[in-house]
């Protein structure tokens, strides 16, 4: 394992976001070298996270008020990407690290000045399935369940967890806690996406104050109750496009670190039988060709919609559901697009690029395991989108 030691840096603002650039770029040697060691060991390597805490990155979608960037979202493309490319597992973590500070965002005021005024910023997963069921009582709620997925667990310090009141109208809540309420189950044996450490988290008659507590229905829309008229637009951000682009971002990164490795690969293999290295062959060309193409065009995809999501949230109005399915539809596609690459690129890199020496085969177990989140299931994006075309309701929440 490598350390690395801190180094003053430009402090980050919501003016000059290449400096937040510019603090990253330096970790990501770090990051890449420890890439193996976090897929080894199953979750994100301790001192990869400390360079990250050193850096203003974690503060990205804290509000300025509490010290925040309130960042733009094409910076925090950059930022998914560049650690994506030099680990899946850790551009993963860190841009749903980033992006759980704006879950607080829309929790109370008061809530966020606790909080807030104790530490710069949280590091906490957050789970989107409401599998906890809450019970209320006097000043908050007794909550219960286990929640799969914990991204961000082994290295937190609060906890986001969704569940349903129990009532005659029965509410999803995300619930608030610090991470040593809870208890963490090692269930994190994966094929791919091993570094991320995304354990179960099981929480036991747990008390929740009420100002621990916000409904997802206005979080959905950005108008949780932090975010007032006066609020920076970004924390009135549709929620569920938001979080897509987070899980999105280091897809496009695996995606380039891949088509990198093979174009360095072809340049030295020769294939069996044949004369010269496989750069000169005319198939190495067409794969090469169209996979930087394919993996361009991800990318602008991702970037449209996150424009589209910093238009709306300028409006007064809130993002309409057909709206909301549309853009995840498409940042669905644009990750099934940087899978597809990787695989098409994996095909033509030979036997030996399945040596587990060779980072290729990880990016490859890491795509098809990120793909296939939630979020990014094309069945389940295009019929909602499909259904709100006719008029009907959706399938599942957007």
């Amino acid at each position: 394992m490598k350390s690395i030691a801190r180094m003053p840096h430009a402090v980050a603002s919501r003016d000059n976001p290449s400096d937040l650039m510019a603090q990253i770029r330096p970790l990501l040697p770090l990051i890449e070298a420890n890439a193996e060691l976090a897929e080894r060991q199953r979750k994100p390597v301790d001192c990869v996270i400390e360079a990250l805490k050193k850096t203003d990155v974690f503060r990205a979608f804290v509000p300025a008020r509490w010290g925040g960037l309130e960042l733009d979202l094409q910076t925090f493309l950059d930022i998914g990407i560049v650690v994506g490319e030099a680990c899946t597992s850790t551009g993963w973590i860190t841009t749903f690290y980033m992006e759980h500070n704006w879950l607080l965002s829309q929790f109370p005021e008061a809530t966020q000045a606790e909080i807030f005024s104790e530490q710069p910023f949280v590091l906490a997963p957050a789970s989107i399935s409401p599998t906890g069921k809450a019970q209320r009582v006097d000043g908050g709620f007794i909550l219960d369940g286990r929640w799969a997925w914990g991204t961000g667990i082994m290295h937190a310090d609060w906890v986001f967890l969704n569940g349903m009141v129990a009532g005659d109208k029965p509410e999803p809540r995300l619930f608030l806690t610090q991470a040593h309420h809870v208890e963490i189950e090692d269930t994190w044996h994966v094929a791919g996406m091993s570094g991320t450490g995304s354990n179960d988290m099981i929480a036991k008659q747990l008390v929740i104050p009420e100002r621990f507590s916000e409904p997802l229905g206005g979080m959905c829309v950005g108008r949780g109750s932090g975010v007032t008229q006066n609020s920076v637009p970004i924390f009135r951000a549709p929620m569920v496009p938001l979080q897509c682009l987070t899980a999105a971002a280091p897809a496009v990164g695996a995606a380039r670190r891949a088509l990198s490795l093979f174009r360095e690969r072809i340049q030295s293999r020769v294939l069996y039988g044949s004369q010269g290295t496989q750069s000169q062959q005319q198939a190495a060309h067409i794969r090469l060709g169209t996979a930087a193409s394919h993996i361009e065009m991800a990318e602008t995809q991702l970037r449209q919609v996150a424009r589209e999501v910093e238009q709306w949230c300028q409006r007064e109005d809130s993002c309409p559901h057909i709206e909301r399915a549309r853009m995840r539809l498409q940042i669905a596609n644009a990750v099934r697009t940087c899978r597809d690459s990787i695989t098409r690129l994996m095909e033509a890199s030979g036997a030996g690029a399945h040596m587990k020496s060779s980072p290729m085969q990880r990016l490859q177990r890491d795509i098809n395991t990120l793909s296939c989140h939630t979020v990014f299931d094309l069945d389940i994006g295009s019929e909602n989108l499909g259904r709100m075309m006719l008029g009907l309701k959706p399938a599942t929440s957007v």
